[in-house]
């Protein structure tokens, strides 16, 4: 199992050196990758009449206060984190890919894994967020469709130096990007749990990135999109798992169990988050960071 640190973006300083500070760190204690997430825009409170803060609604709607939304820009940020660190994998989890133009994500994660020499991971999603949408200019209703034929645009401009793509959405005629990555493609998970999400996963993703217990249920979200995987001709094993170990949320007593419990659901991955807990500087997120993983290595041990 490979181990991948969350980068607290809330609670560390937008400071150069405190940033490069926590990754350098996470890199020499023998974690495998880093992880951040993406949030373009904050809503102010007319978007969010009636609460404070993140607040999931019961269609599944979440906004994100303009005051407290401290999302670094994702392929800026993990540019700077190709030119502090050596070795570690960089991670989108998750880029909410259907609010951007599919072309330059293209450019951008290209650029990326040019810059690390090869060590980009797209994580996409569609995200929850309306406000986001709508101050991007895209579609909100429409996004799971359009994130797949976008994850198909996305591998034809990587592979091909010159691409004619006809979509539904997107029609790109006789165009390309240069540079391209190092390794011909970047590899691309998914997050979220709907049907048409498992059904992506199963026929597109390289991998998936489950925000849940190792329940039951997690088991038949598995199974789901190993028989999607089946229908399309895939294996399992070309599909990677990556649950987070939710250190806010999950008790230190519980957390040796959640290991061991994805491991036996067949997770390839797992992401340590450190955010929530009520840490106070850098020093005391490396340092949980330290001893979670350690932590983890033993659980998994026969």
């Amino acid at each position: 199992m490979r181990f991948g640190a969350v980068f607290p973006t809330m609670e560390v300083p937008p400071d150069p050196a405190e940033i490069e500070r926590w990754a350098t760190g996470a890199e020499q204690f023998g974690f495998d990758h880093l992880l951040d997430g993406d949030h373009v825009a904050g809503a102010g409170t007319a978007h969010r009449p009636g609460w404070i803060g993140f607040s999931p609604s019961p269609q599944g709607a979440g906004r994100y206060p303009h005051n407290e939304d401290k999302f670094h820009e994702v392929f800026v940020l993990l540019g700077y984190l190709a030119a502090v660190t050596a070795s570690v994998e960089l991670v989108t989890a998750v880029l909410i890919l259907p609010q951007r133009q599919p072309v330059l994500v293209a450019k951008q994660a290209a650029e990326v894994d040019v810059l690390s020499a090869g060590r980009l991971r797209l994580g996409v999603g569609v995200g929850r967020d309306p406000v986001g949408y709508e101050t991007l200019g895209e579609e909100f209703t429409d996004r799971g469709a359009r994130c797949a034929e976008q994850i198909r645009l996305l591998r034809a401009l990587w592979a091909d130096p010159l691409v004619t793509f006809r979509g539904d959405w997107y029609d790109v005629q006789e165009a390309g990007i240069n540079p391209r990555p190092v390794r011909g493609g970047v590899p691309v998970w998914l997050g979220g749990e709907s049907e048409r999400t498992l059904r992506r996963i199963g026929e597109l993703g390289d991998g998936w990135f489950p925000q849940r217990m190792p329940d039951d249920e997690a088991a038949a979200l598995v199974r789901r999109i190993r028989s999607q995987a089946q229908t399309a001709g895939r294996t399992a094993a070309e599909i990677g798992i990556e649950p987070t170990l939710d250190l806010g949320r999950i008790p230190r007593s519980g957390w040796a169990g959640f290991i061991r419990g994805w491991a036996r659901l067949g997770a390839t991955h797992l992401s340590i988050n450190t955010a929530g807990v009520g840490l106070g500087d850098v020093d005391e997120h490396l340092g949980m960071l330290r001893a979670a993983l350690g932590m983890a290595r033993e659980a998994l041990k026969p």
